[in-house]
């Protein structure tokens, strides 16, 4: 059975000046970093047991960096709602 591709979900990546491929709401060398830690095996398990339940260090910034963009596409999201006419 095939799948359908819908094109109908936005994408949460823009294409700067540079030319490159940036998410929105994060620079080039933050979206380089995101997909860098987002790639990243996490140790979560082990340091939960020793320190309790907390993000590792690499997770923490993922979780930074996620925010950020997170924030700027519901921004954006809500302003290209704004621009599109109704039908």
């Amino acid at each position: 059975m095939a799948t359908v591709r819908s094109n109908n979900a936005p994408r949460r990546y823009f294409v700067d000046g540079g030319g490159r491929r940036v998410l929105i709401g994060l620079t080039p060398e933050e979206t380089s970093e995101f997909e860098r830690l987002d790639r990243a095996p996490t140790r979560t398990d082990m340091i939960s047991i020793v320190l309790g339940p907390q993000p590792a260090p690499g997770e923490r910034r993922w979780l930074e960096l996620y925010a950020k963009h997170e924030d700027a596409w519901k921004d954006w999201m809500a302003q290209s709602r704004v621009d599109r006419p109704y039908l």
